[in-house]
């Protein structure tokens, strides 16, 4: 659909703390000592609080998997796979080696039993099987994989696996992989899996398998709830971790800490300082009617726009503003239209820049008018014209 409708810029009459778009060049505070990269973002914005060599191309290891997750949940929201589906293990799946359950060759798992392993566990083997059932081969889902990250504008990133074992030109960068958890995370269920510090899998067998996350801070960092630790002998330890705290969700990536007690003190370290120095907001609720717009030939002429997710700006404590501003952009809407389609965007700027940009969606469902209604239409406008 193409865009029909620019509403005029609104003033939003709001005593609020001064959002900006980015504050990493401001600050010259150093979270990330011991670490070869690293960046500190806002989800619901994309601002970025801090960065260190946040371009640099390194070896991801197991982060790789927050790929992986993310083609999964994608996959189960189109319905090409289920929660209870049972996948049976191929050789090659049950031949991978490092962090793994232990898959035999015909071995058969849920969808939701292996997305526990992978989140939890960091199980190679139960990647592999997922890369299978999703695309055919791991060599397609990785296809799927780099043209994902092609589509997210990923400049530096490049996967030769599903997995994150090592392989050449296999890399990714700090400002990447904050860009795919970000991604990731607009689905709520994916936090059920690795925010769990413990499952079991195989229960009631004598092959009864213990995860424990590799992710220590999802039990000794209040609010954290994610998401993906990786470590190789040449990717050193890694982790891209997020934690939820007062309406406010953050990411934070380390790439190259020399010990996983280090890694974990710097990615708290960053929380600590996100934390103490910003919070964000709330404008507009889920679901909450910001406009209205016209709809061709529908059975009513009028449909309300709503929020698709909360709005939320983020600001830094202690600055103040009096205004925000917010544009409504519709798209040409016609019949039919149901619940939740998309219909357009609210942007909302601060100082001539866009903060904040997200979908407009249909606040109910409208059916294709009927011949006699059109024709009723048609008859009254004639007549106001004539008169």
């Amino acid at each position: 659909m193409r865009r029909l409708y620019l509403l005029p810029v609104i003033f939003l009459a709001l005593s609020v703390l001064v959002p900006q778009v980015g504050y990493a060049e401001e600050q010259a505070i150093e979270l990330a000592d011991q670490a070869k990269s690293a960046l500190l973002m806002e989800m619901e914005t994309g601002t970025i609080l801090y960065e260190k060599n946040s371009d640099e191309r390194l070896s991801p290891a197991s982060m790789t998997k927050i790929m992986t997750m993310l083609l999964m949940m994608e996959a189960l929201e189109k319905g090409k796979i289920r929660l209870d589906e049972k996948i049976r293990t191929s050789e090659y799946a049950a031949s991978m080696g490092g962090s793994q359950i232990f898959l035999e060759e015909g071995e058969e798992m849920t969808v939701d039993e292996l997305l526990q392993a992978i989140a939890i566990g960091s199980a190679n083997d139960a990647s592999v099987v997922m890369a299978e059932r999703i695309a055919g081969s791991e060599k397609a889902f990785v296809q799927m994989m780099n043209e994902r990250a092609q589509q997210l504008g990923l400049k530096n990133t490049k996967f030769q696996n599903s997995t994150g074992l090592p392989a050449e030109d296999h890399y990714s960068s700090a400002k990447d992989m904050a860009i795919m958890a970000r991604e990731l995370l607009k689905y709520d269920i994916i936090t059920k899996y690795t925010g769990q510090y413990e499952s079991y899998l195989r229960e009631g067998t004598k092959k009864k398998f213990w995860l424990v996350n590799t992710n220590r801070l999802v039990k000794f960092y209040p609010g954290v709830d994610g998401l993906k630790t990786g470590f190789t002998s040449e990717a050193k330890y890694c982790l891209t971790a997020t934690a939820k705290r007062d309406g406010m969700r953050i990411i934070a990536v380390i790439f190259g800490a020399p010990t996983s007690k280090e890694r974990n003190r710097q990615i708290s370290k960053m929380f600590d300082y996100a934390y103490s120095q910003f919070e964000t907001v709330p404008l507009y609720k889920k679901g909450q009617t910001v406009g209205e717009v016209v709809v061709q030939k529908g059975e009513k002429q009028k449909l309300k726009a709503e929020t698709e997710s909360p709005i939320s700006i983020l600001v830094k404590k202690g600055e103040k503003v009096e205004n925000i501003k917010k544009e409504l952009e519709f798209e040409k809407v016609k019949a039919p239209v149901k619940k939740g389609d998309r219909i357009g965007t609210i942007k909302i700027s601060e100082n001539g820049n866009t903060i904040i940009e997200k979908s407009l969606v249909a606040g109910e469902t409208i059916h294709p008018a009927s011949w006699w209604t059109l024709y009723k239409r048609t008859f009254k406008h004639l007549m106001k014209i004539e008169s």
